[in-house]
């Protein structure tokens, strides 16, 4: 959520940076409601003040034998005109904090003004990649040859857009997670934390799901009790780790990294990536989330996006990493990066993590602060988050960048020890 003291003052800047992102702010709307509870503030103060006075001039009247019921009839009314400013008030107040909830967050003044995606602007690139001297095949054909990627009897369980792993591709899903968080947590700092796959409204209006993107999520509704959704990333659950917290500075860097199942309905994506895994509704991800100081959160970003880019090195996978331009930022970030891919059937690079600064974005809305040494204080966090990585996409690149002439695919050097030493599936 943005400061509303920017509206307030900075209204028109505010209106110009959001729409770089193609978010079209109204501005009249939102200086009709401030005039309006300027004025309705305004006189409720001036009739809290008169009520004061003549509530205190009851008293002295009644000392000096008048009547003071004309005086108590004008107190009532009174009462009973603050009440109805007072509730004024509040309506206009809930209708600002709504639009409140629906505003993106503002670019950051490094980041590349563009459109969309193909405006983003590539910033360097790991690896070169292979050149294959047969037919390349992708996941898909890859995995369902022995049986060991399903899809259609997934279909058969649970509908279109899931996937059914059995035998050494299970087991090669599985391994990949376990060296993610292990590397994480080794080398990298990260805290394992397994949490809820559901949560309540609050935890995702927190971190930015709601109320904006509810069309995307899968909600339990449980009848007398408070709704469940299932969570769309672990970013969710992390985050919310410090929600309504005072945290003391010396707790700070935070760093947390889950495993989980993710689940998304992708209401907003209808035919795209209908063959195989990279776009599903059920898929899993290792996400990193830090909680840190305001003046560390770029240089955390940095470092959260080497964490991620370290993963990929390891398993020798090309990609390459792109600074998000203002129009294809996610909701809640103030900068990304998005790591992407070599996926050989595809003859180009895929997303496969997206690393961003949300600055105090989310700790507005989670009320989540630490207390600033310096000045005693409450101030709000800065937190981060970013995959490290979606599983099944790496699956994906594992399987298509590894693959060798017969259909087998060998198993990358540092997921050997996680694979019992086998060397080669299929």
């Amino acid at each position: 959520m943005l400061d509303s003291k920017l509206l307030r003052t900075q209204l028109q800047d505010v209106a110009d940076r959001l729409a770089t992102r193609g978010y079209q702010l109204d501005v009249a709307r939102i200086e009709a409601l401030e005039a309006q509870r300027k004025t309705v503030q305004t006189r409720t103060e001036q009739l809290q003040a008169e009520r004061n006075a003549r509530s205190k001039s009851i008293g002295q009247a009644k000392q000096r034998g008048e009547d003071i019921a004309p005086l108590l009839a004008d107190v009532d009314r009174m009462a009973s005109e603050l009440d109805a400013g007072k509730q004024e008030l509040e309506g206009i107040q809930a209708e600002l904090d709504q639009l409140m909830l629906t505003l993106p967050n503002l670019p950051h003044e490094s980041v590349p003004v563009g459109k969309d995606e193909d405006e983003n602007v590539e910033v360097r690139r790991w690896g070169t990649p292979k050149s294959f001297d047969f037919p390349v095949q992708d996941h898909v054909a890859l995995g369902e040859q022995h049986g060991w990627l399903d899809f259609e009897t997934a279909a058969k369980l649970s509908g279109a857009r899931f996937a059914l792993m059995r035998g050494p591709i299970a087991r090669l899903h599985r391994a990949l997670a376990q060296f993610m968080i292990d590397l994480h947590t080794r080398e990298h700092g990260y805290e394992e934390a397994y949490t809820p796959y559901l949560v309540q409204a609050p935890a995702l209006q927190g971190t930015g799901q709601l109320p904006k993107f509810e069309e995307d999520l899968f909600k339990i509704t449980r009848e007398g009790e408070a709704d469940f959704y299932l969570i769309p990333t672990a970013e969710v659950s992390l985050t919310n780790i410090v929600a309504g917290e005072i945290l003391d500075a010396k707790q700070l860097p935070l760093k947390f990294v889950a495993h989980t199942p993710c689940f998304r309905s992708e209401a907003g994506a209808s035919g795209r990536d209908t063959r195989g895994m990279i776009r599903q509704h059920q898929f899993d991800k290792v996400e990193m989330v830090q909680i840190v100081e305001p003046d560390q959160s770029f240089e955390a970003l940095e470092s959260l996006t080497a964490n991620a880019e370290k993963v990929l090195q390891l398993l020798e996978l090309p990609y390459r990493v792109l600074a998000l331009c203002t129009g294809d930022m996610g909701f809640g970030a103030t900068k990304t990066y998005d790591l992407e891919v070599w996926v050989p059937s595809q003859d180009k690079y895929r997303e496969i993590s997206s690393c961003s600064n949300c600055g105090d974005f989310q700790a507005r809305r989670m009320q989540a602060r630490y207390r600033n040494p310096e000045t005693g204080k409450p101030e709000l966090v800065h937190t981060l988050n970013g995959s490290g990585l979606a599983v099944g996409r790496t699956l994906v690149a594992v399987l298509e960048n590894y693959q060798q002439a017969d259909g087998s695919v060998r198993v990358p050097e540092v997921l050997k020890p996680y694979m019992a030493g086998i060397e080669m599936i299929g």
